[in-house]
């Protein structure tokens, strides 16, 4: 089709975006990856070739081999998430394209996710239903299966941003004593937004470590925080602290979570994200009953898949024109 741009989409998207796509743009050849899987990587390489414009997701690695396969003319590149581990920044900003995000919008769905996490790992969701589905729920007893309670309790929350905040918010009503929070820098905006005047402060990853009863990891994935929590991290924790991570798996040094799990380190753990994804069905980590595992699902409500597939869509049309983002990356 001489003359037309070119999108690559490379998943179905949620059904009032997916009708937007099927519409089809004014001058928009879209070409799209219509499969419940992610795309293998040798369909992307071939569906690239002569892209305006990509609409991509987490599970797709944009490095040069995909910019190469596109070629010169690709102006811009829209992930359907926030983080952009995916994404080889510097090969973008050294052909001069474009990186949109959707931030903001699912800073809810999240917290709540987060939340979910933080109370089912305190009061052993996991082992509790387990019992009853394998016939191990007897009599009542003051004694099984005693969890923990938020009450004057200290958290721990790792990334005071957007989600960072929305946990803490949700997190005050259940009667937590203290917040700590971890970062680069101290956010006294962050903390006001929080609404617990002197009861939340900027301290160091040791001390948090140390003095968090539970701890929430809300970061994004970089260089300085690959890894951060790895089996050092873990040790000095205390054994009876609750851990959730719902930000990206690569935070976490999955091996040293194992060997604190096995070692009895920890009281329980809830993740929303692992690393491989999906997580082998024979991996270790699914062998701790204090240890919940889901599917990455931290954003997976209609409301928040749409918001977020509607973001991505105009970033790319933006670019594609060679407009502004309305969400780039650097904002």
């Amino acid at each position: 089709m001489a003359g037309l741009q070119r999108l690559v989409v490379t998943r179905t998207l949620p059904q009032a975006s997916q009708a937007r796509l099927d519409k089809g743009f004014e001058g928009i050849d879209i070409v799209q990856w219509k499969d419940d899987r992610a795309i293998p990587r040798s369909e992307f390489l071939k569906m690239a070739k002569g892209a305006d414009g990509i609409l991509c997701l987490l599970t797709d690695k944009i490095d040069a081999e995909i910019l190469d396969a596109a070629g010169p003319q690709l102006k811009v590149v829209s992930t359907m998430s926030v983080g952009y581990d995916h994404v080889n920044l510097s090969d973008l900003e050294a052909r001069k394209i474009a990186l949109g995000i959707t931030p903001g919008v699912l800073t809810e769905a999240t917290a709540d996710t987060t939340i979910l996490l933080v109370l089912a790992a305190a009061r052993r969701i996991r082992e509790g239903i387990d019992a009853v589905i394998q016939g191990k729920w007897g009599t009542w007893s003051p004694t099984w299966l005693l969890g923990s309670q938020l009450t004057d309790k200290t958290v721990g929350i790792v990334g005071l941003g957007r989600i960072g905040i929305a946990v803490a918010k949700r997190l005050k009503v259940f009667g937590v004593q203290r917040f700590l929070y971890q970062g680069t820098r101290r956010k006294e905006d962050a903390e006001n937004q929080v609404g617990v005047e002197g009861k939340i402060e900027f301290v160091g990853l040791e001390r948090l470590l140390k003095e968090s009863d539970v701890i929430c990891v809300c970061c994004a994935l970089n260089d300085k925080t690959k890894n951060m929590f790895d089996y050092h991290a873990f040790s000095q924790m205390k054994d009876t602290v609750v851990f959730v991570n719902t930000a990206r798996g690569g935070i976490v040094d999955q091996d040293g979570l194992i060997r604190a799990l096995r070692e009895g380190k920890l009281g329980s753990v809830g993740l929303d994200v692992t690393v491989p994804e999906p997580l082998p069905q024979d991996s270790e980590l699914l062998t701790f009953p204090n240890c919940i595992v889901l599917p990455h699902i931290g954003s997976g409500t209609l409301e928040t898949r749409t918001a977020m597939s509607e973001i991505a869509i105009e970033n790319v049309l933006s670019g594609m024109k060679g407009d502004r983002l309305p969400h780039p990356h650097n904002e």
